[in-house]
């Protein structure tokens, strides 16, 4: 008998993918944290799912064109993303990041094919901040499009239709609070609106790095940024139309300190190598779920993997450098989050 070999091609493998029970972590709060495995995605990251909404909503609306050109201005996943799904339907990439990106993702990106475009790292108001290269070489580049990860609500629109129904679905609907970052917003707009939709009393709470200023957009209706941190990829000083749709409850702020000892902490006590944006997404988590009735069951984004700040959130020079090298082993996030909030 002859069976016809089947399988999925790499936009249909985006997604689904596991809730990982954190147990170490669970057990040390008295509650329950899940994590989405987004470091999972066949580009490694939770930006593949924007970018595979973004793509296919180009080709839907003709935006795209076959062997058109994706530009992009990003921390570097989206663009690993947008690059690799982008070849899959016949497309190439031009690639703007800032040069304060680990050498890791700068170097994929280009191991991949990407035209990559390296700028200096300025604030959004500088007319050379990546963000408006990006769209100046794509109105500049004949058969190109701006995929606008920020601004284009593709992106939202496909953490709604999929990472949050995933998670419930994965859940049984007994989930009681999602925390998460944001970078452009669309993971945690769609997801806390798909959520919210099903069970309005889920407590959704924004993840902040220092030197953004959703914080205090959430808490207090204005944006105000303090300090700065080194987590790449989340955080950002202005609102986007992706995060105009958030459904956010309430807001915690990170430290680096804490981000820092939570990645070496789900390494040591997970089995997990996250990088720094995910490390983050735990932290707040935990600190959100041990305020809750025991029981609570909190969902957090583990959006990549750690083998991408090899350099700098694994590096003992690079922390040591920093002040933030890890306190010694046995340290709980108890204790590496004293100076969070």
């Amino acid at each position: 008998m002859n069976h016809k070999a089947s399988g999925l091609d790499i936009f249909a493998a985006v997604g689904n993918t596991p809730l990982l029970r954190l147990s170490k972590l669970s057990a040390a709060v008295g509650r329950t944290i899940l994590g989405k495995a987004e470091f999972l995605n066949p580009g490694g990251s939770v930006k593949d799912r924007a970018a595979k909404f973004i793509i296919e909503d180009a080709e839907r609306t003709g935006r795209l064109q076959p062997g058109g050109i994706i530009v992009e201005g990003t921390a570097g996943n989206t663009g690993i993303a947008l690059t690799m799904l982008g070849h899959a339907h016949g497309y190439t990439s031009i690639i703007v990041v800032p040069d304060d990106q680990s050498l890791e993702k700068i170097e994929l990106l280009r191991v991949l094919g990407a035209d990559v475009r390296l700028v200096p790292a300025v604030p959004f108001a500088d007319p050379n901040n990546y963000y408006h290269v990006a769209r100046r070489i794509a109105q500049e580049t004949p058969g190109a499009i701006w995929a606008d990860q920020f601004n284009n609500t593709a992106n939202a629109r496909g953490h709604y239709e999929t990472t949050g129904p995933e998670i419930w679905e994965a859940c049984g609907g007994q989930v009681d609070a999602f925390v998460a970052s944001a970078g452009t917003g669309g993971t945690f707009a769609g997801v806390s609106a798909a959520l919210k939709e099903r069970k309005p009393s889920i407590r959704t709470v924004l993840a902040d790095p220092f030197g953004s200023s959703l914080y205090a957009y959430v808490k207090h209706g204005v944006l105000e940024a303090q300090g700065d941190s080194i987590v790449e990829g989340i955080g950002i000083k202005r609102i986007t139309d992706n995060f105009r749709s958030a459904r956010a409850d309430d807001a915690i702020r990170i430290d680096d300190r804490t981000t820092v000892e939570m990645a070496h902490y789900l390494v040591r006590e997970e089995g997990l190598l996250l990088g720094g944006s995910a490390a983050l997404n735990v932290a707040a988590a935990a600190l959100v779920a041990r305020d809750l009735p025991e029981g609570s069951t909190v969902v957090t984004i583990l959006c990549d993997g750690g083998g991408r700040y090899l350099s700098r959130l694994y590096s003992s020079a690079w922390l040591e450098s920093n002040g933030l090298l890890p306190a010694a082993a046995g340290l709980t996030f108890l204790e590496a989050a004293q100076h969070a909030r």
